[in-house]
């Protein structure tokens, strides 16, 4: 007879590298016939006596993405029906009348979740300059939870993770980072003691425009299962085939960012010396550059308008080049100038985004 060959699952090491744990991470055990993919489980109800019950609770499909997020962020991974969903359940960490700091220039639902709770006495929140780390230590003093973004949406400031997080610390607080602009191949937070990541799969882990999903990692097992109890409870539970495609763009995570984030550099380059800009912001990382047309808004607008093949969208991270002026939105703050178009560099070829990005922007000078 031949010998046995079956093998149990390869488990992530730290030697692996990020890329290595996209692709392996979240997969069956190697046995003789099995899927080389977790299938797709269309189960709202399962017989009595396991761990799952009932469809709220848990989903095969589900885990699979967990643990391979979980594995790529280096913490244990919930997922969640939006991006937003996941927010609003960290925000219940809160306790009635506590304060928030967090950035003035963050995701818009994260700064209208927040405004929302405060104008309804739930919680007390103030935005700060993410910029001016003396400032943001010093409003940690009070805080109950510190939000950060580290490149901020959509000014693409920085923020210094690390000592903010030990004042916040000191001062008793959590401390939270909004990972989906940076990923865990370029930032991983929870390296710098924060206590919760937090993505909008719906992004680049998913990266094809077609799952809406969120996604909280934490090492710290208690707030793990204080969260889960209050996914559980609440239903914000993720649906199974968008779990499954966000995990299957998971597995080329790094080819896309790899390649987003040269574009991204590329175009910068040539960006900066073209007159009809008057601004050009780029972390120095990423696949996010945001640029300010130096004629306002209506030139922002037009610009939208214009091309062929950058796509007028809100959303990014996708394989596709995006933009929008942020301004349209009026719940954009007044500080994010009128101008700014945001750019989500895709992964088509770098001088057909520029050939069709530079004849809009000479058409506006022309």
């Amino acid at each position: 007879m031949p010998e046995d060959s079956s093998a149990p699952q390869p488990s992530p090491t730290p030697d692996w590298k990020p890329s290595t744990v996209a692709v392996t991470a979240g997969r069956p055990s190697h046995e003789p016939d099995q899927p080389l993919n977790v299938p797709i489980t269309m189960a709202s109800t399962y017989v009595a006596g396991g761990d799952l019950e009932y469809g709220r609770y848990g989903n095969p499909t589900w885990t699979a993405f967990e643990d391979a997020l979980g594995a790529l962020e280096g913490g244990r991974c919930l997922s969640f029906a939006s991006g937003l969903a996941a927010v609003a359940t960290v925000l219940d960490l809160v306790g009635n009348g506590a304060k928030v700091v967090a950035p003035r220039h963050s995701y818009n639902g994260t700064v209208l979740q927040l405004a929302d709770l405060e104008s309804r006495g739930r919680l007390r929140t103030e935005l700060v300059d993410i910029t001016d780390t003396d400032a943001v230590v010093a409003a940690c003093a009070d805080a109950a939870l510190v939000w950060l973004e580290s490149p901020t949406n959509p000014a693409l400031e920085i923020a210094d993770i690390e000592t903010i997080t030990v004042a916040a610390h000191e001062a008793g607080a959590y401390v939270v980072v909004d990972n989906t602009f940076a990923t865990p191949l370029l930032q991983k937070p929870l390296e710098l003691d924060v206590d919760l990541v937090v993505h909008s799969a719906t992004k680049y882990l998913s990266g094809h425009s077609d799952a809406l999903m969120g996604a909280v990692v934490t090492s710290d097992d208690e707030l793990y299962a204080v969260l889960k109890g209050r996914r559980d409870l609440v239903g914000a539970v993720p649906g199974t085939l968008e779990s499954y495609l966000a995990l299957r763009g998971l597995r080329t995570l790094h080819l896309r960012v790899e390649r987003a984030q040269a574009n991204a550099q590329e175009l910068v380059r040539r960006l900066e010396e073209h007159p009809a800009l008057a601004e050009v912001r780029y972390p120095g990382f990423g696949g996010i550059v945001s640029i300010v047309l130096a004629q306002g808004a209506m030139a922002a607008d037009l610009l939208t308008r214009k091309t062929k093949l950058w796509v007028h969208a809100t959303s990014l991270g996708g394989v596709e080049s995006t933009f929008e002026r942020r301004r349209r939105w009026k719940s954009e703050p007044a500080t994010i100038p009128d101008g700014l178009v945001r750019l989500s560099v895709g992964i088509e070829d770098v001088d057909d985004l520029w050939d069709d990005l530079r004849g809009a922007l000479d058409d506006l000078v022309g």
